[in-house]
C-alpha cells in the first residue's frame, strides 16, 4: 500500500502542472476569442478600420489595450440587449457627463458612422447640463463642434 501511495504523490506535481498549463492554454484561447470579438466591434463602428487610439496604446501599454479590446469591447460591448446606436448614445452621454471629452469624441465619431445625426448628438450635450453641469456640457460642445467641422470638410 505504501508504494501505490508514493507513486500517486510522486505524480501529483506533474498532474498539477498539467492542470495549470491546460488552464492557461484555455484562458489564452478565450482571451483570443474575446479580443477578436472586440476587434470586430471596432471595425463595425469605425467603417471597417482599426481604432488608431487603441493601436497606439497597444505599442506602449499592451496589457491595457488587450484588456480594452477583450473585456470592454469583446465582453461588454458585444452583449445582447442594446443595439450599437443606443450604446453609442449612452457612451457619448456618459463620457461627456464625466468630462472625458477625448473619449466622448471617439464615441461621437462612431455614432455618426452608424447613422446618429448631428442634432441627436447636440441634444445629448444639452441633456448633460442637468446631471453634469454647464462646464462639462460646454467642454463637450466644443469638442463636438470640432469633430463636426472636421467631418464636414
Amino acid at each position: 500500500m505504501y508504494t501505490p501511495l508514493r507513486r500517486q504523490l510522486t505524480a501529483l506535481p506533474s498532474l498539477i502542472l498539467t492542470s495549470v498549463l491546460f488552464s492557461i492554454s484555455a484562458q489564452a484561447t478565450t482571451t483570443e476569442t474575446r479580443s477578436e470579438r472586440g476587434a470586430e466591434v471596432i471595425r463595425s463602428l469605425n467603417q471597417g478600420e482599426n481604432q488608431p487610439n487603441l493601436e497606439a496604446m497597444r505599442e506602449e501599454f499592451p496589457f491595457l489595450a488587450e484588456a480594452t479590446e477583450a473585456y470592454a469591447l469583446g465582453d461588454v460591448w458585444s452583449r445582447p440587449g442594446l443595439d450599437n446606436r443606443t450604446r453609442q448614445l449612452a457612451a457619448v452621454a456618459a463620457m461627456a457627463a464625466l468630462g472625458e471629452v477625448g473619449m466622448m469624441r471617439v464615441h461621437a465619431d462612431y455614432a455618426l458612422n452608424i447613422g446618429v445625426s448631428e442634432e441627436e448628438l447636440k441634444e445629448i450635450v444639452y441633456l448633460i447640463t442637468v446631471p453634469a453641469g454647464f462646464p462639462r456640457a460646454i467642454a463637450a460642445s466644443q469638442v463636438l463642434s470640432e469633430l463636426l467641422a472636421e467631418r464636414n470638410n
